[in-house]
């Protein structure tokens, strides 16, 4: 694509301002490192224009310290860009099964989902980071027509951005923009553990 111009502009009536204005649904999927903190970028900007900013996180425990809540959640408190609310669903990294435990991560994902859904039609916030939650879409945790419904029908200007391994077909095909990210080389190939400012 040509920088800064479209390839075809399409006969629907609206002025390029207009279709500046629209919502946009991002997906960042694939195998490669960088989904989530694409997201999250594109968070920043959103903090920066003002708007108002979720986050969700679906496979993230509570307990984990992750750098960019920290970092736009003290951004939110300056007063000067949007707000941000950051939530976390589940004990994180649903799908390894722990002895003993009692959570059901299907029934928080479910539950989170309907927050997301209840927000989306409230017009809550301007901009949503659904960080991995193509894993309950796979998993069947949530109902991918529901999902895609949803999405589609939003109200008003909400941009919504999706993170996660295995898109649904279905998602990918509602999206705005889909980034595929393919991993050429990573610190684990040689033996490396994630590191602090790095992975998180």
């Amino acid at each position: 694509m040509p920088q800064g111009k479209v390839e075809q502009v399409p006969d629907d009536g609206l002025t390029t301002r207009q279709r500046r204005r629209q919502h946009v649904l991002a997906v960042h999927t694939g195998q490669g490192k960088g989904k989530s903190t694409a997201a999250f970028g594109m968070a920043l900007r959103a903090w920066s224009a003002g708007w108002s900013i979720a986050v969700f996180q679906f496979v993230k425990s509570p307990k984990w310290r992750v750098g960019e809540e920290t970092a736009l959640k003290a951004l939110g408190e300056t007063g000067k860009g949007g707000d941000v609310v950051w939530h976390k669903m589940g004990e994180g990294w649903s799908w390894i099964q722990r002895p003993g435990t009692e959570r059901d991560h299907a029934a928080e994902a479910a539950e989170g989902w309907q927050q997301i859904k209840r927000d989306l039609a409230a017009e809550a916030y301007r901009f949503y980071v659904l960080d991995e939650f193509t894993y309950p879409m796979k998993w069947g945790w949530v109902d991918v027509a529901d999902v895609v419904a949803t999405l589609r029908d939003r109200p008003g200007n909400q941009h919504v951005v999706i993170t996660g391994r295995d898109a649904h077909p279905d998602l990918v095909d509602l999206a705005d923009l889909v980034t595929d990210m393919t991993k050429v080389k990573h610190p684990m190939d040689a033996g490396r553990k994630g590191q602090q400012g790095i992975e998180w």
